[in-house]
């Protein structure tokens, strides 16, 4: 073993740790890793010399070896966890379903019922002294006194309570499932990340969470590095360390300079072999994680990667002026991000909170009056009128008295606040959540779901997404021939052939293979690069092996890589030949290569002059056809070099150059089946689709034309990165948001494009104010480069078959199934969430309306609410519990896809909705006034109007109550269209959740007439009386149609109501809006000044805090460990914050702007406008913003783009 040869060193090392370490048998132990870990750079190899003396002295100390890994045996691997620990942070527990229960108790109004029900309790068992004093005591105790009712007051209150305890379990239940679905999600997340280890000399594919201590595991572009680790061997590596550091430049790794590898990094380019040093808690992602707090869970590991890769090349151009104390500096400001995403409250979500809360101050005002009028009214009655004086026997019965119309007040109340609100959004997001795992959407973000369906625009990439990512090879030019399809091998010659096989095999990922099919008659298994794949498939078609070539220089022998990069877009090999010269293959994009070859390779496989006239000719007769069929063509070249002196490898532009072309193959890629088809579906349902892709122009488009993204003789733009940049770019090379919105509304196609072209896109169309809704825009992606675009967009669909690590970490749905109808699917849920919840409003709406009307009424008029406590909480309970759970489990069907996003701005209360609500709460007030004032007469019964304290129930009230709840459950059914459709019933028997709860309800409600008997305050009703009261209900049904035959445009006041429930607080706002247009000049030069102004104060601040960030240690400040969803969040740019997703659809509400002083100089007339030109993205501004803003209310403003603060660059 190692440590005999080094004893020395071992000696020296071992005396702090001996014991620690001979358990376990190995030469090093945990403390010392952890150490060796925290060094940098020279400092790290130096170390690694003299302790160890090489890698391989640290490989033996860790029994391991470098090229064959661990041997894979299960004792020496648990043997490995029990020293070295798993790669696993132990995640936080749940909360209980006690603990969830105790924070559905939390709420207010239920409170209130609590104490009233307990006060109610507490009197009802009290009896006045005396048993005269029922005529003293005045009106209050007329008739009560029959023996058994005056025992029966207990039962309200217990009532009450019953109903309370109802509410809170069923809130409970929910959120427990909730979250223990998000968990399911989370640990299937988990599952499917897996990294690549050699183990017993073979690659195998293992999850993170198996990976040891002395793993030797194999590292390339994209990877997110799940353990620390030391560089054994690698070629070209470039690392982001930007989580861990904040610094964005990328790091260049190598065994002899710095070989130290961290967890949470993310390999940018090249590849590799390191050696697994540090797991779990004990590297450095773990360390941290430790520091926060211990054991977020172990899926914020994933989630931590969530924020950072921002800093890839495309943030680094366009952010010039990040510096390296980045990092602490929006330590805050992501703290507040992190609560956002923490809470996982989605937009609607938030609109319809508000739009609660108001409601409930409505409803407050209205119980209060209710019971003031009703207090005074007694009071007034008795003691004034009837000149009664107080007597104290009968205090207790008046306390009765006031307590009763407590009750009164406080049902009002309960009625009023639509409580259910967050619980449907919350159904109707998990149903939708749950569902989509079918539709291979995997959400890791539940308001995603909801964003979804506003999308306007979708941005997809091309590879694998509209095709099915199998790449064949299928024409080729070789030897001056242009090959419609591949040739025989004999036609080509040897030469050639040798060079093209060996150019291909050695020049291309090793792990890229083609496994044989795994079943009979199935395609063969594509592993690793596709591109790559096809190209070795092209190999094998010419009936050769890439194998043997590989085997005979294994990738250690490769002398030098230069691995594919989007900048580069080529790949080249060096391998030294046995005289000791070099030689150099290379592929990529051919009109790239092609333009570097001085030579190419003739018929007989011998170089000749390849002149630039040559090469525009090849151009035209073989790389545009090929182009113009669809495929992707690769070129194939090498050249040679002498041994001595030996070429600066590090002179790219030298190197790669003057090469001899050996060959251009054109690579197809079908178009999966149902594309076309989805986005036909796509474009009615009013939703862009843009096509953006790293592939040649003329294959773009021709693959464009299959699906059907552009139809020949339609006015649109196919234009390359190139011509994109340079129509957007001012003088200066900025981006001016004017002149890329001349170009986005009429592109479809942008092909050859870098990383940073999709972000400048995404970031144009969302900042764009050409129309007037702000543009929804959804990116699919699945290379690491993509991470910014993704995070930039609304929702970011990530690839989880093709895509890396970095893009998942990056989006909010993951396609497991890489295919671009899912993403048709989704717009489908997410339609379909906000539908359900307009469903929900428009019949919550209309029972708060009546309810409240009638109980308000009702108490004034007769001193009663015709309504009792718990019938009115059983009225609730059937509104917000189970018609949550009834209209946000509808189905989606596809014609949700047959009409335009409804876009950001739109009131969630439509004009057809105030209409429907309008119209069914006059019908319900006609019927139940009706029945309360002349009710007695019709039916030929006795009044149950003014009925004194304790009375019987009567059957008058009962009929009133039992019409009410059928009216409901009727116009529940009413409620499931809110477009105006004329069929009601269209698809009832699709949802059988629907079906269920309205007969159930309708049971239930019988059952509670006949035999609730006093704790609902019924009496049995008869047929007859139950046939009118089914009748006056299904009169809902015939209305509903009357209501919808009622055109919109007749009924003006209906925009008044559908523009009020946009800003309560500022009526005259509309007007507003239109003079808007004709803001002056002088009006525009003030918005400027306070821009300047803003960005002024918010230097100076960002300046205070830069300050403060080096005077505080870096982990000052992280109170709250539970709010921040990952370690990285801390460490991260502005520029892709999540806050800068949140739509901003106007509610009821927009108290915001007017309490926050920062944002009162702003004139009313522009909050309510559109400015200019909003960028969102403009840091100097938005940070300003965050800052001054109290932290707490994240106005609209600042955040949505209708705020002038949120201004270009240009308009300054």
């Amino acid at each position: 073993m190692g440590d005999l040869t080094n004893s020395d060193y071992y000696s020296k090392n071992q005396r702090n740790d001996v014991s620690s370490n001979h358990e376990g048998g190995f030469g090093v132990s945990v403390m010392e890793l952890r150490e060796l870990m925290e060094l940098r750079g020279s400092e790290a190899v130096v170390k690694i010399q003299e302790e160890y003396g090489d890698m391989d002295g640290l490989c033996q100390r860790l029994k391991t070896s470098p090229t064959e890994g661990l041997t894979g045996d299960a004792t020496d691997l648990d043997k490995r966890k029990e020293v070295y620990g798993e790669n696993l942070i132990p995640p936080k527990k749940p909360k209980t379903f006690l603990q969830l229960v105790w924070e559905a108790l939390q709420d207010v109004t239920l409170i209130i019922l609590e104490v009233a029900a307990l006060i109610s309790l507490g009197l009802s068992f009290y009896q006045p002294p005396g048993g005269d004093s029922g005529e003293s005591c005045g009106t209050a105790a007329a008739g009560a006194e029959d023996e058994g009712e005056a025992e029966a007051g207990w039962i309200e209150g217990v009532a009450i309570l019953l109903s309370v305890v109802c509410v809170v379990l069923v809130t409970a239940f929910n959120d427990w499932s909730k979250e223990k679905q998000f968990r399911g999600l989370q640990s299937r997340i988990e599952q499917e990340q897996k990294f690549q280890v050699v183990r017993g000399a073979q690659v195998i594919q293992l999850p993170v969470a198996d990976i040891v201590v002395g793993d030797i595991a194999q590292i390339k572009y994209g990877d997110l590095l799940p353990t620390d680790g030391v560089l054994i061997q690698g070629n070209d590596l470039k690392i982001d360390e930007s989580s861990l550091t904040g610094e964005s430049d990328h790091v260049k790794k190598a065994a002899d300079r710095d070989p130290m590898l961290l967890s949470g990094t993310h390999v940018m380019e090249g590849s590799g072999r390191m050696l697994v040093t540090a797991v779990g808690v004990n590297s450095q992602t773990g360390i941290i994680f430790t520091l926060l707090g211990a054991g977020e869970p172990v899926e914020e590991e994933k989630k931590e990667k969530k924020v950072k890769k921002q800093d890839g090349a495309a943030a680094m151009e366009m952010q010039p002026l990040k510096s390296a104390e980045g990092g602490e500096m929006e330590e805050k400001e992501e703290k507040k991000k992190a609560n956002v995403s923490k809470k996982e409250k989605s937009v609607l979500q938030g609109k319809l909170t508000k739009l609660a809360v108001q409601i409930g101050k409505a409803g407050l005002v209205m119980s209060a009056i209710t019971v003031i009028i009703l207090v005074l009214y007694f009071a007034v009655d008795n003691f004034v009128l009837q000149k009664r004086p107080w007597l104290t026997e009968c205090t207790p019965i008046y306390v009765q008295y006031f307590v009763k119309f407590f009750i009164i007040g406080v049902t009002v109340l309960v009625v009023a606040v639509p409580e259910g609100l967050p619980l449907a959004v919350t159904i109707s997001l998990a149903y939708s959540v749950k569902k989509m795992m079918k539709d291979n959407n995997l959400v890791r973000h539940l308001d995603a779901c909801e964003t979804m369906g506003n999308a306007t625009a979708i941005c997809s990439d091309k590879t694998g997404t509209l095709t099915t990512n199998r790449m064949t090879a299928v024409a080729c030019y070789v030897g001056d021939v242009h090959y419609k399809e591949i040739p025989d091998p004999g036609l080509l010659s040897v030469k050639s052939l040798d060079i093209l096989v060996n150019a291909i095999s050695l020049n291309s990922a090793y792990t890229t293979k083609i496994l044989p099919a795994t079943k009979e008659g199935g395609l063969p298994m594509q592993v690793g690069n596709k591109t790559e794949c096809g190209l070795l498939g092209l190999v094998l078609d010419l009936k050769r092996d890439y194998q043997p070539v590989r085997n005979q220089i294994p990738e250690e022998k490769l002398y030098k890589v230069y691995t594919f990069n989007s900048v580069r877009k080529s790949m080249s090999t060096v391998i030294k030949l046995p005289d000791g010269s070099f030689r150099m293959y290379s592929k990529g994009a051919s009109e790239i290569v092609l333009k570097k070859c001085t030579k190419i390779l003739n018929q007989e496989g011998e170089p000749r002059v390849f002149r630039p006239r040559d090469k525009d000719e090849m151009v035209k007769k073989v790389i545009e056809p090929m182009a113009c069929d669809g495929l992707r063509t690769i070129c194939v070249a090498y050249r040679d070099f002498p041994g001595d002196p030996e070429p600066l490898w590090d002179n790219e532009n030298d190197i790669l150059n003057e090469l001899t072309a050996v060959c251009v193959v054109g690579i197809e890629d079908p178009v999966r089946p149902e594309v076309p088809s989805a986005i036909v579906r796509c474009q009615r349902a009013g939703i862009t689709v843009r096509m953006v892709t790293g592939d040649n122009i003329n294959t773009a488009r021709a693959i464009a034309i299959k699906c059907g993204i552009i139809h020949p003789g339609e006015d649109f733009l196919c234009i390359d990165g190139k011509e994109f940049n340079r129509r957007i770019r001012n003088e200066k090379g900025e981006v001016e948001q004017e002149r890329m919105d001349k170009v986005w509304p009429k592109l479809r196609v942008l092909a050859r494009s870098s990383p940073t072209d999709k972000h400048t896109l995404v970031k144009g169309i969302i900042d764009s104010c050409l129309t007037d809704q702000r543009q929804v825009v959804a990116v699919t992606g699945d290379g690491t480069n993509d991470g910014p675009a993704l995070k930039k967009a609304d929702v970011g669909f990530a690839m989880g078959i093709a895509g890396t690590d970095v893009a998942k970490e990056a989006s909010d749905i993951i396609l497991t199934d890489d295919n671009f109808s899912s993403i048709v699917k989704a717009v489908m849920w997410g339609r379909n969430v906000y539908d359900s919840i307009s469903k929900f409003l428009q019949f919550q709406l209309t029972v708060n309306v009546v309810a409240v009307i009638v109980a308000f009424t009702g108490a004034c008029i007769t001193q009663d609410s015709p309504l009792k406590a718990v019938q009115m909480l059983w009225v609730n309970l059937i509104m917000d519990t189970f018609a949550s759970l009834a209209l946000a489990t509808e189905p989606p069907t596809e014609a949700l896809l047959m009409r335009k996003p409804y876009g950001r701005n739109k009131p969630l209360i439509s004009s057809t909705m105030t209409k429907n609500i309008l119209g069914h709460g006059i019908y319900q007030l006609v019927i139940i006034f009706s029945l309360l004032f002349v009710g007695e007469q019709i039916f030929d019964i006795d009044s149950g109007r003014h009925a004194p304290l304790h009375s019987p129930p009567s059957e008058h009230y009962t009929i009133i109550f039992n019409t009410f709840v059928l009216m409901q459950l009727f116009n529940e059914i009413n409620a499931r269209k809110i477009h105006g459709e004329r069929n009601v019933f269209d698809g009832i028997f699709r949802n059988p959740i629907f079906c269920s709860i309205v007969f159930g309800t309708f049971a239930i409600q019988i059952v509670i007439v006949q035999f609730g008997g006093k704790p609902f305050s019924c009496t049995p009703l008869d047929l007859e009386k139950w046939g009118w009261c089914t009748f006056l209900g299904l009169g809902e049904l015939v209305w509903g149609q009357v209501i919808a035959t009622i055109p919109n445009s007749k009924l003006r006041f209906l925009r008044g109501a559908g523009q009020l429930t946009k800003k309560n607080e500022m009526p005259g706002d509309e007007d507003m809006n239109e003079d808007n247009e004709e803001i002056d000049h002088a009006e525009r030069e003030l918005r400027r000044g306070q821009v300047l102004w803003f960005r002024g104060l918010n230097r100076i601040q960002t300046q205070i805090r830069v300050v403060n960030a080096f005077r505080s240690s870096l982990y000052e400040g992280l109170e709250k460990p539970d709010s921040r969803p990952s370690i990285h969040n801390f460490m991260t740019h502005p520029e892709f914050r999540i806050e800068d997703t949140t739509p901003h659809i106007p509610l009821i509400d927009d108290t915001d702007l007017e309490e926050d002083p920062a944002l009162r100089m702003i004139p009313q007339s522009q909050t309510g406008s559109q400015p200019q030109s909003p960028n969102k993205n403009n840091n100097a501004v938005d940070s300003g913003i965050n800052l001054t803003i109290d932290t707490t209310s994240k106005s609209a403003a600042s955040s949505g783009p209708a705020s002038p603060l949120h201004s270009l660059e240009t308009s300054l």
